[in-house]
């Protein structure tokens, strides 16, 4: 059996489809212009100078009128009673003795009167086994009343607010 074979004529490869035989080339399409960037409206460089203005103010005030941050000092505790307690002889370096005799101030907030043993328990322990030349030098003996005088307010949580060393001898 034969092969038939049909040919199925089109367009020219290069022509134009459609009935128009003219054999200019269509002109491209134009490229959109890219879109310019517009400056910032009026109100949204008010709006901001308004804010960087605030913010300058807020720091301003904070730095300035608030103080340094660092929390309001405490008012000084009132003078209450004073509390006597009984002299004790303390052995000291080289076979001496001091006989020492406190009395606490408390503060007007304290309720009723602290315990005396606790007292006496840390005027022990920082006034024992030292030179009877150090104790009697009255710098140093200013500076063992200021550390016992710290060491009762902190023992005493705020009710002791100084010691007075009422009987101070040594032998």
């Amino acid at each position: 059996m034969p092969i038939e074979q049909r040919v199925i004529s089109g367009p020219k490869i290069g022509a134009k489809i459609g009935g128009n035989s003219s054999s200019a080339a269509p002109a491209p399409a134009p490229e959109p212009e890219p879109k310019k960037r517009r400056a910032p409206s009026r109100k949204l460089l008010i709006v901001g100078a308004v804010v960087v203005v605030l913010a300058a103010a807020a720091a301003a005030w904070f730095l300035f009128f608030q103080g340094d941050g660092a929390p309001p000092e405490e008012p000084a505790p009132e003078a209450g009673e004073v509390v006597q307690v009984e002299p004790i002889s303390l052995n000291l370096a080289d076979g001496h003795y001091l006989r020492l005799g406190i009395a606490l101030q408390l503060t007007k907030d304290a309720e009723e009167s602290p315990d005396p043993a606790r007292a006496l328990d840390l005027a022990i322990e920082l006034f024992s086994g030292r030179s009877v030349a150090e104790i009697s030098d009255p710098a140093s003996r200013a500076a063992l009343k200021d550390q016992l005088a710290h060491e009762l307010v902190e023992a005493y949580e705020g009710e002791v607010m100084d010691v007075y060393l009422t009987n101070y001898v040594t032998q």
